[in-house]
């Protein structure tokens, strides 16, 4: 997956999480929010990986661009 599909799915995930934790609360329903709760903390993990490969391209390139100038 590409960093920003990760931010995406993510962002997807994490809202889920959130509708379905609070879905839980109205139905009283323990096994849903912790459900919900789950889905948040992948989405969270979706969204840090996404921004570490962000990153690491980031570097990489300007890493790239520095030896370019120099060589």
């Amino acid at each position: 997956m590409s960093s920003t599909t990760d931010k995406a799915s993510g962002l997807a995930n994490e809202a889920i999480g959130n509708i379905k934790q609070g879905v839980g609360k109205l139905v009283g329903s323990e096994k849903l929010q912790a459900e919900g709760k789950l889905q948040e903390i992948k989405g969270e993990g979706q969204q840090a990986a996404g921004e570490a490969k962000a990153a690491v391209k980031d570097g990489a390139q300007k890493a790239s661009d520095y030896l370019d100038k120099k060589l």
